[in-house]
């Protein structure tokens, strides 16, 4: 029988197209009918659009449904995808901005810090409402998966109190892997291991990451039955890119011992080291592209990229569609776990679950990323023990932080949001505690219309404000455009060239992971 895929948040640029690609790749999957459900009916046309010339080009079988009603995207869905970024982009800018003035640099801010904890608050009561139309209207056995940041506390909420089996979705350990493979690569080439012309693919060097969601450690690396941890500093120090755009990792890595999954920019925002100074943030990331860690960088990439995809989108409707291949389909997950589930065919991939022993020194019930299997008894995660204890002490810091801004986003809580706001690694390095309570009062306000949950507690929020304006004791603030911010590019600007700007718009959604090496 054809399944039918809900996706929830369609809109999004690069992401929703992949997807649907991906899916139908795979040859008894090609009668899907995909369900785009989106709030803006403008994106929703646009993409909508693009995927029916996709499929009509290719000659298949799949439909393409278009609406703005969840619930009736959801009805009878065996499979809900959700890519949703409530509130968009002028929420999001709040989420860099308002950090800012209280000296908090992030570079992403989806994940952890200022920003990430505050698009928890608004984006887990929007995937609650899905879990529940799930739970009354979709398939019995219909399966959540989550593209949507901040990934573990979104995906914590769902397992905890949606009732719906949630398995949040990430491409970050596929980029680090091929980091990996390419410093091993440079390496053996200068030991003549293999040839000048020979390259090497993922497949070639086997490992095990696990942690946290963005904090994810390679605690295993084998190459030709070799154990390649001992040797990844060294490999890391020698190649010819990476000791400029990695900096952070490459030093954690001397630290700790183990490399993090995560890109150079987002890592350096979810420490206490290395952002807390912002005259020495310049000397941690590298600007050549925005996740080595520019002030900003992925709000910035995504503004242009959606004025350019809104600017260009006759141009991409005169092109010629892509073939729909495997040879084509990319590393997402996604397509990957429904196949085998349906297919029965093995995938083996890193998801984020519910810890349950899973990592021995990580709390139950946390949302950890480890390697999993999927095939037609369904997704199967093996213990993988404890983690390295500098790595675990690490990853237990910013789960506390998970944990309080999911429940404080689930309750309703301020007292419990400000008190995450105090414990998050980078705020607490930067903050003292009159200024977090002020800053996050502030972003309660500014964020005031996409924040249901807060509904009481908004106009006592302002107040404080107002209070510590007529007391003299607001808070000094400091006026900064961040240590490395980068101006957002014009349409005009980007026309000079269109190629890097239509990539740049394809990208934007987060859905950028090819079969070739990333440094996400």
């Amino acid at each position: 029988m054809p399944i039918k895929i809900a996706m929830i948040g369609a809109g999004s640029i690069g992401f929703t197209r992949r997807l649907m690609q991906d899916i139908l790749a795979v040859p008894e999957l090609q009668d899907t009918t995909f369900v785009f459900m989106d709030i803006s009916q403008e994106n929703l046309d646009m993409v909508s659009q693009l995927c029916e010339r996709d499929i009509k080009f290719n000659n298949l079988p799949a439909k393409v449904v278009g609406t703005t009603s969840q619930r009736e995207a959801i009805e009878g869905a065996d499979y809900v995808i959700s890519t949703i970024r409530q509130g968009g982009l002028e929420a999001f800018a709040t989420d860099i901005d308002i950090p800012l003035k209280y000296g908090i640099d992030q570079c992403v801010g989806d994940t952890i810090c200022a920003g990430g904890i505050m698009y928890a608050q608004r984006t887990i009561p929007v995937l609650l409402n899905i879990c529940k139309d799930i739970r009354e209207v979709g398939a019995s056995d219909a399966l959540f998966l989550n593209y949507s940041n901040p990934m573990a506390m979104n995906t914590w909420a769902c397992n905890k109190y949606g009732g719906v089996q949630t398995i949040g979705l990430c491409h970050g350990v596929q980029g680090a892997h091929w980091q990996i493979v390419n410093c091993i690569e440079h390496w053996a080439k200068a030991e003549g291991l293999i040839g000048e012309d020979e390259k090497l693919h993922r497949r070639d060097v086997d490992v095990i990451a696990a942690g946290i969601n963005h904090q994810t450690w390679f605690v295993k690396v084998h190459w030709r039955g070799m154990d390649m941890i001992p040797r990844l500093l060294e490999l890391f120090e020698n190649h010819p890119k990476y000791p400029e755009t990695e900096k952070v990792r490459i030093d954690v890595l001397r630290r700790f011992g183990y490399y993090s999954t995560e890109s150079n920019g987002h890592l350096s925002e979810y420490l206490p080291w290395y952002r807390k100074r912002v005259d020495e943030i310049n000397q941690w990331i590298d600007l050549s592209s925005w996740i080595n860690g520019e002030t900003g960088g992925y709000l910035r990439v995504c503004t242009e990229g959606r004025n350019w995809f809104e600017t260009d989108f006759p141009n991409w409707m005169k092109e010629e569609p892509p073939t729909i291949s495997p040879d084509r389909r990319s590393e997402e997950h996604g397509s990957y776990i429904i196949e085998s589930l349906e297919t029965g065919r093995t995938y083996r991939g890193h998801f984020n679950i519910p810890n349950q022993n899973h990592i021995t020194n990580l709390p139950n019930g946390c949302i950890i990323e480890i390697p999993g299997y999927v095939d037609k008894n369904g997704i199967n995660m093996p213990v993988v023990g404890d983690l390295p204890m500098a790595c675990a002490a690490t990853c237990s810091a910013s789960v506390r932080v998970q944990e309080m801004g999911m429940e404080a986003a689930v309750h309703g809580d301020v007292t419990l949001l400000k008190q995450s706001m105090l414990h998050d690694p980078l705020v607490g390095a930067v903050c003292n505690p009159e200024e977090v309570w002020q800053m996050t009062d502030e972003m309660l306000v500014a964020q005031a219309k996409w924040l249901p949950n807060y509904a009481h507690e908004t106009s006592a929020a302002q107040q404080r404000l107002n209070n510590a304006v007529i007391n003299g004791t607001r808070v000094k603030l400091t006026e900064t455009k961040g240590a490395a911010r980068l101006q957002i590019k014009s349409v005009e600007e980007m026309a000079k060239n269109k190629a890097e700007s239509r990539a740049s718009a394809a990208a934007a959604d987060k859905g950028k992971m090819t079969k070739e090496p990333e440094a996400h």
